[in-house]
């Protein structure tokens, strides 16, 4: 019951973080890209505040894969470096907390396009 339970708040948590941006999409005329940097600094700004890591510890995957959670995870890493090392730790801090994420990122999306022929749509 408890696996269940994971996943259903990982679900309406992610869902719901998908329904925001979904409305966001409808109703105004921002861009995708200028939706993702809003969604990037709301989750970097939450954790600033303190408050992503309860909802990602409340929901797991469902908060921490969205882009709100890679915001998120920069502060993190950001913070913790630069009790660590001052002001250059938070400088670097926050790509070294996600240089993994990225790197799988940069590599797969490259895989991708050598297997497959990207091309643009044709209007």
């Amino acid at each position: 019951m408890t696996l269940f339970l994971m996943y259903l708040k990982a679900f309406l948590v992610g869902g719901g973080i998908c329904l925001v941006g979904q409305v966001i999409i409808n109703l105004t005329h921002l861009t995708n890209g200028k939706i993702l940097v809003l969604f990037l600094i709301v989750g970097a700004v939450l954790e600033g505040f303190g408050l992503y890591s309860p909802l990602i510890e409340f929901a797991g995957a469902g908060a921490s894969v969205p882009i709100s959670g890679f915001g998120c995870a920069l502060v993190k890493g950001a913070v913790k470096s630069a009790k660590e090392e001052g002001f250059y730790g938070a400088l670097k801090g926050g790509l070294a907390a996600c240089a993994t994420g990225v790197s799988i990122a940069i590599v797969s999306g490259y895989a991708v396009s050598v297997l497959f022929r990207p091309r643009t749509k044709k209007k």
